[in-house]
């Protein structure tokens, strides 16, 4: 039979195995004829065929009885052999092969496309849809695959330029999940842009959830607003309520203008709703039926006592947001579904008609064969003896471990032996990865790894043979360190294969594919061990869920846990214990723990914890069903809340088994619904792409689905920035060769700076662009003669723009400093988590004027920081006045603010301002662990904001700095900054007790929310930190936060850090000095003019 021919060429051969089932099995195995089949087994199908009959206009079809148990693979060979039997086109199928087809079926007017190959037939969306339906027959077409177009490969170079990667190259992956995700995420884009209302799009106006607090709410006239409106070349203050929307706002205007029309240049034939009001000077809409009072930019404006100025404008044009019309046709949406262990058991049933085989019947243990390693150059030291060491994790928790025996290092080294695993096949579960490191036991560190998850993306067990291209675990240190702990997890092997370490390793074959089957919905499951817990027990249990998230639960901690685990479910809080207790390496756990989560409406009832989702997304938890819970739970966050929380969200995809993943389908759906999103998601994807060789896949097919949903008008603007970036990368690496030996700038080289730039821009520089941090601006030319380069290590561009939008009410220019050298996600990092501290005080009606600047990495250690207007550093204003011994002279600092202040009143404003704004950074640095800085990463704006910048240089040395050790100081207090409070030494004074209230209010906020912040600094250490996650840095953020102490232990305790800054802050005034003295720069830019 040719179709045995066909089945026998289409599968491995080698080490085969049969999956190892019990004799009962066996005994009771019996045929099933076809009388016994249900309706669900066999399911009948009207196939089109590619071919016409010579003188026919219909296409040929035939009708199949499908088994259901049968793959697309086999069903669309048997269609094709049909085809030949019938004697339809011989030509045709004799010269094709089912491959070179595709099966397409319509679904709600829909083009859908069946594009798993391995997918068993019965658990297809078009089989379910047709019986939901009553159809008896399905249809489906089988089409030639169509080629790509010109127009098509054109735009996806274009695309590939913008992501920083190519999509399509699949050299450097061994199976087709990159382009089985790209398919997938089309079903998901398209739904968010069917939904999207264009006009909200294209205005994207910046909203808040977060109620208006007491500090702003007090700054507030009546509960009114006075708004100055700017019609074309006149203005009109109106005065509205905080209660008003911008519909109405704009109906007063017309009110007002009703008779004058003409005069401010209002045609007659235009009413309120064909105008939108922008914010002046800004990319900013207020739109919509929400009140004034939601609008960040309202905020903002009540925040820092500014006016409001708003302008009148045509809606902007929504053709402009146009979305390139798409090749692919939808994959259907249950592709990469199992069927149920029912459906693929080969209990009871005649092996001769069994096609694939349910990784539930396979008893025998995991094992894998080592074949050898393969190195191009070996590492210096030639008496090194290696081993291999396998592992199986599945997040943290560790399942099984083996290794091979010792042997010396050459260039090749050979094992060719089995490593059988304490574990079963059967217990296997999805993300499980096989972990392969080489090791040595000599003193010199020597490390590769690799991992392979052991479940593919369509839930197949994997089979055959893999060479994999290892990592070289980074030295302390090194460039690459930072990421290392997230690094380490990651599925990719290493895409430089002419020098990287080589892995050979074997897996069992079988002769079809064995599948990891879906829990059928109607399995009862968990129902044994609902035990109501004894009140001995109760405070244990009470005890194990107020343990901070870090903190390690202990075996019998995850027993009592998990044996009152209905108990836990009623609890949202203790999901996480919960979880962290389930051993993942035990199917009926596994299907316990699933089936508990389904029937659970705690979780979706109780209010919203970010931390507590985040903390499930985190990398100790690689469960789909686990991080689709936690991310359900997100769909709740506004946008504003969305963009405070994104660059962790993006960190967390690295802890992803697979691709496509519902936190990525979450961060798709909200950046095609807002073009502030969108546009940050857009830079921090690109800066890992480009960065991130572990990640960059991954990365780059989430870019594209968004790139390709974002319509024409962001893809010119996204296009327009990363010219500007290249180009001015160019001029970086130009000028630091110059200076490459030399430590000051000579006049010579800004000459030759200015001469670049300005051919840079006269021969096509973009005349106008958004600024990567702040998307709100619109930058145009460079204003030339203000430009420079910085005299610090790295040699960074200080860049001065012309604002582009013409109804800005500032000359101000838009000042950016470019920097190339430095890996600025760390600051990212750190500032953001600022921000979040920032939103966690508002929630208690504290402003502590934190000035998170604006920061963005845009591409391999290149990236753009903000100027802050009117700002010096602390060094800058010590040294203009008595040069190096400025660091002691207490009176400086006070004298400098009274010099900018124009009259006493403004004077005492900028004392404030510095009081509340030196406490809000004294308590995030003590928090963070990065208390100790110097006198050129501290700033003071001329309104007496104090705020600190460069956290990436302070991360990389987080013990010690110069070799004063953190404990030292806990945070920066010194005599010249007590002076500006009107204190000295241990005297008091009013505005001193008010910055000890001030910093215990604000210490106390932010213990009210510790987990979230324990989540954040140990995503923090995972992803952007150089090796630290080992205990002690665990600790330090316990430690500071007081985690189990009483609030007044607590404020007992900052004020003893208070206490310890005053004593010793003469301490740090020395260290400051001997920077002042020998200029050390540590690689710090002072971003004063």
């Amino acid at each position: 039979h040719p179709y045995e021919n066909y089945k026998h060429d289409n599968y491995n051969h080698g080490d085969r195995e049969e999956p190892q089932r019990g004799s009962r099995t066996r005994r009771r195995r019996k045929g099933i004829t076809s009388a016994s089949l249900s309706a669900m087994d066999q399911i009948t199908i009207e196939f089109i065929l590619p071919t016409t009959p010579k003188n026919g206009l219909s296409p040929h079809t035939t009708l199949l009885e499908v088994p259901g148990n049968w793959t697309v693979e086999q069903v669309k060979a048997q269609v094709w052999l049909r085809a030949v039997a019938s004697n339809f086109s011989p030509d045709f199928y004799h010269k094709f092969s089912p491959d070179h087809c595709i099966l397409l079926y319509m679904k709600k007017g829909t083009l859908c496309e069946i594009y798993d190959k391995h997918q068993v037939f019965q658990t297809l969306d078009c089989i379910r849809y047709w019986r939901a339906l009553k159809k008896d027959v399905g249809r489906i077409s089988l089409v030639f695959r169509p080629p790509q177009q010109d127009e098509a490969l054109r735009y996806q170079r274009f695309l590939n330029q913008l992501i920083g990667y190519d999509v399509t190259d699949v050299s450097n992956v061994h199976d087709d999940e990159l382009e089985f995700t790209r398919r997938k995420l089309l079903t998901p884009r398209r739904n968010e842009l069917q939904e999207r209302d264009p006009r909200l799009y294209a205005v994207d106006p910046w909203l808040t959830d977060r109620p208006l607090r007491d500090h702003l709410l007090s700054k507030v006239m009546n509960g009114h607003l006075l708004v100055v409106i700017h019609i074309f070349t006149t203005s009109q203050t109106i005065k509205v309520s905080i209660d008003s929307t911008p519909e109405q706002v704009l109906a007063s205007v017309f009110a007002k203008t009703a008779n004058k029309r003409a005069l401010v240049g209002i045609p007659d034939d235009v009413c309120e709703s064909d105008f939108v009001l922008r914010v002046c000077g800004r990319y900013e809409y207020l739109y919509g039926d929400r009140p004034l009072q939601d609008f960040s930019w309202i905020r903002r404006c009540l925040k820092n006592g500014e006016e409001i100025h708003l302008v009148l404008e045509k809606l902007p044009d929504t053709d402009l947001d146009q979305v390139q019309k798409e090749d692919w046709a939808q994959v259907d949406d249950c592709t990469g579904v199992a069927g149920t262990h029912e459906q693929l058991t080969i209990d009871e049933k005649d092996h001769e008609r069994v096609f694939t085989i349910s990784m539930w019947d396979c008893n025998r243990k995991f094992r894998v064969k080592v074949l050898g390693i393969d190195i191009p150059l070996l590492p210096r030291n030639p008496d090194l003896t290696v081993y291999i060491e396998a592992s199986i994790f599945h997040g943290q928790q560790l399942l099984a471990q083996e290794r091979t025996t010792s042997k010396p290092f050459m260039e090749e080294v050979l094992w060719n032996t089995w490593l059988e695993f304490d574990i079963k096949i059967r217990d296997l579960p999805k993300g499980a990865r096989l972990n392969l490191q080489v090791g040595s036991k000599s003193k010199t560190r020597l490390q590769y790894y690799v991992n392979l998850l052991l479940v593919d993306h369509r839930s197949l067990l994997r089979q055959g043979e893999f060479v994999l291209h290892m990592w070289k675990i980074p030295e302390k240190g090194e460039e690459s360190s930072s990421s290392v702990n997230a690094d380490k997890l990651t599925s990719a092997t290493n895409p430089d294969k002419a020098s990287s370490m080589a892995v050979a390793v074997s897996l069992d074959k079988y002769c079809y594919p064995v599948v990891l089957p879906k829990k059928d919905s109607g399995e009862p499951g968990g129902e044994r061990g609902q035990r109501e817990m004894p009140n001995h027990l109760r405070k244990q249990f009470e005890a194990i869920l107020a343990k901070d998230p870090l903190h390690p639960l202990s075996p019998e901690d995850k027993e009592l846990l998990w044996h009152f685990r209905h108990e836990c479910m009623r609890h949202p809080r203790a999901y996480p214990k919960l979880l962290a207790s389930v051993r993942w390496g035990r199917q009926e756990d596994v299907q316990a723990a699933h089936a508990m989560l389904e029937r659970s409406s705690a979780w979706d009832s109780s209010g919203l914890d970010v931390g507590l989702a985040l903390q499930m997304l985190d990398c100790n938890y690689s469960d789909a069903q686990v991080r689709s819970m936690a991310v359900r739970k997100l769909e709740t966050l506004g946008g504003d809340d969305v963009l405070r929380y994104l660059l962790q969200l993006v960190q967390a995809v690295k802890f992803e088994p697979y691709h496509d993943s519902a936190l990525v389908r979450f961060l798709l759906k909200r950046a095609l619904r807002s073009k502030r999103i969108g546009h940050f998601l857009f830079w921090f994807l690109r800066s890992e792409i480009v960065q991130s060789l572990h990640y960059q896949q991954r990365y780059a097919v989430l870019l594209e689905a968004y790139l390709r949903g974002c319509g024409d008008a962001m893809l010119t603007d996204f296009h327009k920035q990363v010219e500007v970036t290249e180009a001015l990368q160019k001029v970086t690496r130009e000028m630091k060769a110059m200076l490459a030996d030399k430590y000051d700038v000579s006049s010579q080289v800004v000459f030759q700076l200015r001469q670049t730039l300005e051919a840079l821009q006269s021969s096509g520089l973009p005349q106008t662009f958004r600024v990567p941090y702040d998307p709100g601006l619109r930058a145009g030319t460079l204003m030339i003669e203000q430009c420079k380069v910085m005299a610090s290590k790295k040699r960074p561009l200080w860049l001065q723009f012309k604002r582009a939008d013409p109804s800005s009410l500032s000359s101000d220019p838009i000042g950016i400093i470019f920097k190339d050298g430095d890996d600025l996600r760390q600051d990212m990092l750190i500032l953001q988590i600022l921000l979040i501290m920032e939103s966690i005080w508002e929630t208690e009606s504290l402003d502590l004027y934190l000035l998170p600047y604006g920061c963005i990495s845009t591409g391999n250690r290149i990236g753009m920081i903000e100027i802050v207007k009117d700002a010096a550093t602390i060094a800058n204003i010590q040294q203009s006045v008595v040069g190096s011994r400025g660091a002691f002279k207490d009176e400086i600092l006070n004298q400098w603010l009274r010099d900018k202040c124009v009259n006493e009143d403004r004077f005492q404003q900028a004392v404030e301002r510095f009081l509340y704004s030196c406490g809000g950074y004294c308590v995030a640095t003590y928090v963070l662990g990065i208390g100790d800085r110097h006198n050129d990463n501290i700033m003071i704006t001329e309104s007496g904001n104090l705020f600190h910048i460069d956290f990436g240089h302070i991360l990389g040395n987080y013990k010690s700095f110069m070799g004063i050790s953190k404990e030292w100081v806990p945070f920066v207090l010194t005599p010249d900054f007590l002076y500006v409070m009107g204190t000295a030494g241990k005297k008091s004074s009013p505005h001193f007790q008010k910055f000890q209230d001030v910093c215990v209010k604000a210490y106390l906020a932010l213990r009210h929310h510790t987990n979230q912040l324990i989540i954040l600094f140990s995503m923090m250490l995972m992803t952007g930190m150089p090796q630290l996650t080992s205990k002690e840095d665990i600790d330090y953020i316990r430690e500071a936060l007081t985690v189990g102490r009483s609030e007044e232990e607590a404020e007992r305790h900052l004020l003893e850090q208070i206490e310890i800054c005053r004593e010793k802050g003469w301490m740090v005034q020395i260290n400051w000095f001997v920077h002042l003295v020998l200029g050390i720069k540590q690689g710090v830019e002072k971003r004063s003019t």
